[in-house]
């Protein structure tokens, strides 16, 4: 056989060779020169005060909230979204912990004397993103713990600017006795720029605050973000800028909530000029319910009992919206029990962050938060405590059934609230024997069915001695063993 008969072949498999490498070799440089997908942005904005029925989408009649009626028409709407506490360093604790805040030695709202603050030991949600290399900003009220070792930029936030408390923590308190409260500040990062914040400077901090997040947004919009935005208002006393004064037609609180409004449609807006909608998960919601003592300059529960303060639904079961376009169904509406303590932990699982060593109480509930088929809550049950350590109420996991157990709560009964900030005067009431409530039927909480249902009061009984091994109760003075000291001040833990 000729020599060139021969050599044909291996030529041409020697081509088909290289071909084969050249085509393996470019398919994997186009797969190495792909981009890897952008960890999504994530931002939740965190009123202070503002009740169940304070805007559109959860019923508000009184004043419009277009921008947030947008978010609920391109999202989703939580109607049975709670806070673990009804009052204001608790429920921060807890968002950003991902644990009850009585687990972490917080308790009620850290005022200006307080020598306690967040521990450094715990993980803050903002120390989960930065994990995965996340830009992380805060603007607004921070309340877990005012001192420089507690502040924001020592867990895990960049920056920082706004209060460290409540804006009512001041000496123009009308209820302060004289000298009991410090000039109120105002702090970037860790420096105080303002020392004495004052009625002509309040107005101003919605606008402020927006701002930070806006600049926040468009510094960091070529790389994965976390933004914390946590409106002082609608805290009383009430400021309002002078763009929206006596716009409402419902009196000043009106207008703040439409200046909230505002702002929630200025990062949207910001979002989507930099092209970053699709890929940004934005959170709206509250700290408690509305703190009805305070009458017109209060929101409302709406339908709910109670208020700020309280272990009934309106105290703690807060409005909620979610959008996500592309991610969450836009125009719909989720009744499954959620509680912020969840939002850490399905953060992290999102992202692919880990979560602390040490033990938080929220599980990831993305499966309800995307509104996928089928999806249930993973928790058996939900606790509710108030004041210092009271176990007042527990929930099942599902939120049909809700315990009060024996407990003082404070009422306006049938009084109404005051007026033009001044607040009326609570009264105690006593629960003698375990309420129960089917919250499906009865989301007022009306209808006291213990009697008739003794099987579920027996299992939400038993999820309460969980809690208190667990948390402990001062109502029953029991001590729990998963406790954690709060961070303190050095002559403080002498």
């Amino acid at each position: 056989m000729p020599a060139s008969k021969i050599t044909e072949p291996l030529i041409m498999h020697a081509l088909l060779r290289s071909l084969f490498v050249i085509v393996v070799f470019s398919a994997l440089s186009v797969a190495a020169a792909a981009p890897t997908p952008r960890l999504p942005n994530v931002i939740v904005i965190f009123c202070d005060d503002l009740g169940y029925a304070d805007i559109g989408p959860f019923g508000c009649k009184s004043y419009t909230t277009p921008h947030l009626d947008r978010m609920a028409r391109e999202g989703r709407k939580f109607t049975n979204f709670h806070v673990s506490q009804a009052v204001c360093s608790a429920s921060r604790t807890a968002l950003l912990t991902g644990c009850y805040n009585n687990r972490v030695g917080i308790h009620g709202a850290l005022g200006p004397g307080a020598r306690h603050g967040i521990h450094a030991n715990e993980m803050t949600m903002a120390e989960v993103f930065k994990q995965k290399g996340y830009a992380t900003g805060m603007a607004g009220k921070w309340h877990l713990g005012h001192h420089p070792q507690f502040l924001p930029t020592r867990h895990g936030f960049d920056e920082y600017y706004g209060l460290p408390y409540s804006n009512d923590m001041w000496p123009h308190h009308p209820e302060a006795k004289k000298g009991s409260y410090p000039t109120l500040p105002l702090i970037e990062n860790e420096k105080v720029i303002d020392a004495d914040v004052t009625p002509a400077d309040q107005p101003a901090l919605t606008t402020d605050y927006t701002a930070r997040a806006v600049k926040f947004i468009e510094k960091n919009k070529d790389r994965p973000f976390f933004f914390y935005l946590a409106h002082s208002m609608p805290h009383v006393p009430l400021f309002v800028s002078d763009k929206f004064k006596g716009k409402s037609g419902a009196g000043l609180f009106g207008d703040v909530i439409q200046e909230i409004d505002w702002s929630v449609g200025q990062v949207l807006d910001t979002l989507k000029k930099h092209k970053l909608d699709d890929n940004t998960l934005v959170i709206f919601t509250s700290d408690n319910g509305p703190w009805l003592s305070y009458g017109n300059h209060a929101g409302s529960a709406g339908p709910l009992r109670e208020g700020k303060g309280t272990a009934w639904e309106g105290g703690t079961r807060v409005p909620c919206l979610m959008r996500w376009p592309g991610k969450f169904p836009a125009n719909t509406s989720s009744d499954a029990m959620l509680m912020t303590i969840d939002l850490l932990p399905t953060f992290a699982k999102l992202i692919g962050a880990k979560l602390p060593d040490h033990k938080i109480d929220g599980l990831d509930v993305w499966p309800l938060l995307a509104g996928e088929k089928g999806a249930k809550n993973p928790h058996d049950a939900y606790w509710s405590y108030y004041a210092q350590n009271e176990l007042q109420a527990v929930f099942s996991g599902d939120g049909r059934w809700k315990l009060q157990l024996p407990h003082t709560y404070r009422t306006l009964a049938v009084r109404a609230g005051g007026k033009d900030g001044a607040p009326a005067r609570y009264e105690n009431v006593k629960i003698e024997q375990p309420q129960l409530y089917n919250l499906q039927e009865d989301i007022g909480e009306k209808n006291d069915v213990a009697a008739s249902n003794a099987a579920v009061v027996e299992t939400l009984l038993k999820f309460a001695e969980q809690a208190r091994a667990e948390l402990g109760d001062s109502l029953t003075q029991r001590k729990g063993t998963g406790g954690r000291e709060p961070g303190r001040l050095p002559e403080a833990q002498k």
